[in-house]
């Protein structure tokens, strides 16, 4: 975005201006179904208010391909060298096992159609790196306010509302003690009457509140606050089996992908916890 001529907002409120191209270098055309979003973050010069998808079909006749394609390509071949360097974040070592990798062997792995919800925290950063998503897929996250505890709470609308199609929520410890473990009550009542019974819960087990601590120390160099952000250890698969759920915990590596398997070809909702 930071090196572009044209900038196309659709339907964002984009909070992070500051990776925006500067004021005056890219022009700007935004796209939102309220009028008081546009102009926001950018001076853009084109507002338009509506629904995006009728306003974006409007709109692409009008749009003309250009015969040089050598920024394009050099932006692919960005692409293709960051995919490469997320895998290799994701296959280094951890002690028990490396977050990044859990979330990259799921990737491959997702089902069609799956829908996916994330929470606020770290695992958001794994959310939103490791992931790839595919045509048919949704996705969702708390990305204005950064709240935690949605992705559970998300999941279980998602199946509410597409009872056909498997759920991952991904969230991290914290959110699950405030109010997952509640939530798998709730799912546990409901799954029997999903045609898919598939909602896999993904639990980050590192008895931290993650992004605060590294937050604090990488913006101000502040050592990690243990009263405010250590959290006990629960047994978060295990809660799943007394709800009748697949329960599956990983503490090693070698065990992340046979996991994967198990509990996303389980025949009811199961907690997957990466210790």
């Amino acid at each position: 975005m930071q090196q572009c001529d044209t900038l196309l907002m659709v339907g964002t409120s984009f909070p992070y201006s500051e990776f925006l191209p500067k004021e005056g270098q890219a022009r700007g055309v935004q796209i939102d179904i309220d009028g008081r979003m546009l102009g926001l973050r950018y001076p853009t010069e084109i507002n338009l208010i509506g629904d995006s998808a009728s306003t974006l079909r409007a709109l692409a006749p009008l749009l003309v391909r250009k015969e040089d394609r050598t920024w394009r390509s050099r932006i692919e071949n960005e692409v293709d060298e960051w995919w490469q360097l997320i895998e290799r974040r994701a296959m280094n070592d951890a002690d028990p096992v490396n977050p990044q990798r859990v979330v990259w062997e799921l990737s491959s792995r997702l089902p069609d159609g799956a829908i996916l919800t994330a929470d606020s925290g770290s695992i958001a950063n794994w959310y939103a790196r490791d992931i790839k998503m595919r045509p048919g897929m949704r996705a969702s996250l708390s990305g204005n306010l950064a709240t935690m505890g949605p992705a559970v709470p998300y999941a279980t609308a998602a199946k509410m509302c597409f009872p056909d199609r498997p759920v991952i929520a991904m969230a991290g410890d914290g959110a699950m003690q405030m109010n997952g473990l509640n939530e798998l009550i709730t799912i546990q009542r409901y799954w029997k009457e999903w045609s898919d019974p598939r909602l896999v819960v993904l639990v980050l087990n590192n008895r931290d509140l993650n992004l605060v601590t590294w937050e604090q120390r990488v913006l101000a160099g502040d050592p990690k606050f243990a009263s405010s952000q250590d959290l006990p250890d629960f047994p978060y698969a295990r809660f799943a089996e007394t709800l009748g759920f697949v329960g599956v915990r990983v503490d090693r590596p070698d065990q992340i992908g046979p996991a994967w398997d198990t509990i996303l070809s389980a025949d009811r909702p199961g907690v997957f916890e990466a210790y």
